[in-house]
């Protein structure tokens, strides 16, 4: 780990005010304690965030400190404090990954891991500026807490064979711990965490997209390119030297939709940026393109406060030239689709039903016009007990009720790795594409044999087909379009803003909406419109404009 001087010219002055106030404020008022109320709240109600509010204020304060007396080279009481008593926490684990398979401080979860790299990386930065006996228990906790448990225990933890984000945090986090401390056991280790990368990027195809969303391609490719850059350092190995790794650096510039915007697919948001020194390190590392940036980093970023997108935001930001996005792009592993044209932009997914951060939205899709997101994706709810067990379908922004996609007899599309949707076309060009999923995978209803969409793209306006074959000659459809703006339903007209829907004879229009809880427990009322109709076999056209 190398802290270089930070870039003024990369419009770093907003993050660095921030981290100053941030640290002001951590010595001026107490760090909230970690309750057994507040750790009890998940194995009694399934709640999470009453613990995680508490325990990501403390992250937030720890990261200001650290960060502030690195930019001030200024010993500081409050943070040997504070570091005193991160170590004194009974656990780094959240209550919501305890293993069942092992005693809890024999385990390494996300967070343990972050925090690890996070006390690691502070004792080299702080020597010299932090009380030495601080120092030397961060230290030991660091190795009984992240590292005892990978060089000392042989039995694998389930995340390291994992194809999702978690190996790549996990393992990355606690890799960099090791090389910060320069942990005698890393021999040891390195083999164990070149395996669970590995194993992360096996989660992604050829295409490079990541099924979690672009919130979670910045946490676990975040992480395995903080590690590899870590480990090149040290080593030489260059983890980032290879062309699937590339693919996979291209991703946020794939799906950019503009203005800071992108479809929020599985359990994502569809606003917000990404940590910048990340961005500009692939960018010079691998001459990938950029995603449209919106404004200067700031502290706040990021709801947990991770140190190791703070700190390379500091550390590895630069002047880059954005290059802007390409009008189209296509995922095929991903059966993804982008295109975008004159402030207008479209996105469609295909895929399977048992996706990672998985939601029943097999031909979902989302447009946006004039700097707004039109007809949209819910994203990542509020994070439950429930949500990541037998009631993750039950909850709105995972349902098929509350995707784009048509129900038929009132059946909705149904979970499953063989509910797959299948690419039956895809062409781009002149401005125009065309785009065609088979979605017939989907479904169990019996009157069903077979469901063609068809999207049919051009700036400013988007043709939706669906195609039924109807063994029993016609059946009851539900065409459904959700949307975080009020619609206005009129009998032959609904419109969105500035986008307008032609409700096709034959159909009746109703809109319809609910209260839910976004990811970070806020409220909202979200809205859809359902088009019903009794229908033949055939084609039925849906066509909108953005006026």
């Amino acid at each position: 780990m190398i802290a270089t001087p930070i870039p003024q010219q990369a419009g770093l002055g907003r993050l660095v005010r921030e981290i100053r106030a941030e640290a002001d404020r951590a010595r001026a008022t107490p760090a909230p304690e970690l309750t057994f109320t507040l750790w009890r709240r998940f194995a009694d109600t399934g709640d999470r965030l009453a613990y995680e509010r508490a325990y990501f204020e403390r992250r937030r304060r720890l990261a200001a400190l650290v960060l502030a007396a690195h930019l001030d080279g200024r010993p500081d009481p409050a943070l040997d404090d504070l570091l005193w008593s991160v170590c004194d926490e009974r656990t780094w684990v959240l209550p919501a990954h305890e293993p069942q398979d092992r005693p809890g401080e024999a385990f390494v979860d996300l967070f343990a891991a972050e925090t690890g790299h996070t006390l690691a990386e502070a004792a080299t930065l702080l020597d010299g500026l932090a009380d030495p006996r601080v120092l030397a228990r961060v230290r030991e906790e660091v190795d009984r807490r992240v590292l005892r448990p990978l060089y000392a225990d042989p039995a694998p933890m389930w995340w390291e064979s994992a194809r999702h984000n978690w190996p790549a945090v996990c393992a990355g986090a606690a890799g960099m711990a090791a090389l910060a401390l320069g942990s005698p056991h890393l021999p040891a280790l390195l083999p164990r965490l070149r395996g669970a990368m590995e194993a992360f990027l096996s989660g992604a195809g050829r295409d490079g997209a990541c099924l979690e969303g672009p919130d979670y391609w910045t946490y676990g490719f975040g992480y395995f390119t903080y590690f590899a850059e870590a480990l090149r350092e040290h080593t030489g190995e260059d983890l980032l030297d290879d062309p699937h790794v590339r693919e996979m650096a291209a991703y946020p510039a794939r799906i950019d939709l503009g203005d800071g915007a992108r479809p929020a697919f599985a359990d994502a948001h569809g606003e917000g940026g990404y940590p910048l020194g990340l961005l500009c390190r692939l960018s010079g590392r691998l001459g990938v393109p950029l995603p449209v940036r919106t404004g200067e980093p700031s502290f706040h970023d990021d709801p947990c406060y991770r140190w190791a997108h703070l700190s390379r935001t500091l550390w590895w930001s630069q002047d880059v030239p954005e290059t802007g996005p390409e009008p189209h792009s296509y995922l095929p592993d991903a059966a993804i689709v982008v295109a975008r044209s004159d402030g207008t932009a479209f996105a469609a997914k295909g895929g399977h039903n048992d996706e990672p951060h998985n939601h029943l939205d097999l031909g979902h899709f989302v447009l946006r016009g004039h700097g707004r997101t039109l007809l949209d994706d819910l994203g990542a709810p509020e994070y439950t007990r429930d949500y990541f067990r037998e009631g993750r379908y039950r909850v709105p922004h995972a349902s098929a009720e509350w995707h784009s996609v048509p129900l038929i007899d009132g059946a909705g599309q149904q979970p499953g790795p063989g509910r797959r949707a299948v690419v039956v076309a895809h062409a781009a060009g002149d401005g125009a594409l065309t785009f065609a999923l088979d979605l017939t995978a989907a479904y169990d209803a019996p009157a069903l044999d077979r469901l063609v969409r068809t999207f049919r793209w051009r700036a400013g306006r988007l043709e939706l087909e669906d195609d039924f074959t109807l063994g029993s000659g016609e059946a009851l459809v539900e065409e459904l379009f959700v949307s975080r703006v009020r619609p206005s339903v009129e009998p032959e007209r609904v419109t969105w803003g500035p986008l307008a829907l032609a409700v096709p004879p034959g159909w009746r229009a109703q809109a319809e909406e609910r209260d839910v809880r976004g990811h970070r427990g806020e409220s909202e009322t979200i809205h859809r419109v359902r088009l019903t109709a009794r229908v033949p076999s055939g084609a039925h056209r849906f066509v909108f404009t953005v006026e």
